[in-house]
């Protein structure tokens, strides 16, 4: 997915209110806002990039019906961050107290919480540099377990809060820790889908 940033500067930075109108008039874009108010414009994904975040929503969906411990989000969900970006993991996951203590307005709007669990997809034209820059941001805003994973190459980045990033190579499968507990993700259909 290709992106561009649009800087603002001579309009003045966009409020949650006007940032949140944008969005909601221009359905057919995908957007986001960094912490500089600067605007990010993100292009579809492809197919195989699609295909494959469908295939990793309905692993995490199964695990979520299972056990209710929180609230699934697909990529279309925008978060507003303590920095003040407004982001738009591919996927997230927050505990169930954690959004029980958001209002209905604050839940119906994009979200101002931090999810506890992102994940990022690196599709064939995403900047890993870009990308690797937003799960940094995303720790340092309070998400405590981040998945980058890049298929061209089938190696996975994982951020956790006040650790080290770890970078795993053609792991088989990735562990929910204790922030998704039980929770084990089956890369090999993710590593398929990327070789056919």
């Amino acid at each position: 997915m290709m992106s561009y940033t649009l800087n603002l500067d001579t309009l003045g930075k966009l409020s949650d209110q006007q940032f949140y109108q944008l969005c909601r008039r221009n359905p057919e874009l995908k957007l986001e806002q960094n912490a500089n108010g600067e605007l990010i414009i993100m292009s579809p994904t492809g197919g195989e990039t699609g295909n494959c975040n469908a295939e990793l929503l309905i692993e995490f969906g199964l695990w979520n019906r299972q056990t209710k411990l929180g609230k699934l989000f697909d990529s279309s969900t925008c978060f507003k961050l303590p920095n003040g970006a407004n982001r738009s993991p591919d996927i997230a996951w927050i505990k169930q107290d954690r959004w029980d203590s958001l209002t209905s307005e604050e839940k119906e709007k994009f979200p101002p919480i931090a999810p506890d669990f992102v994940l990022e997809l690196l599709s064939p034209t995403d900047s890993l540099k870009k990308t690797q820059a937003k799960m940094q941001e995303y720790q340092q805003n309070g998400v405590q377990l981040g998945w980058l994973i890049n298929r061209k190459i089938q190696q996975v980045e994982i951020y956790r809060q006040g650790q080290n990033l770890e970078i795993l190579t053609s792991p088989t499968t990735l562990s929910g820790e204790t922030i998704l507990p039980e929770f084990t993700l089956d890369l090999s259909l993710i590593w398929q889908l990327f070789n056919q």
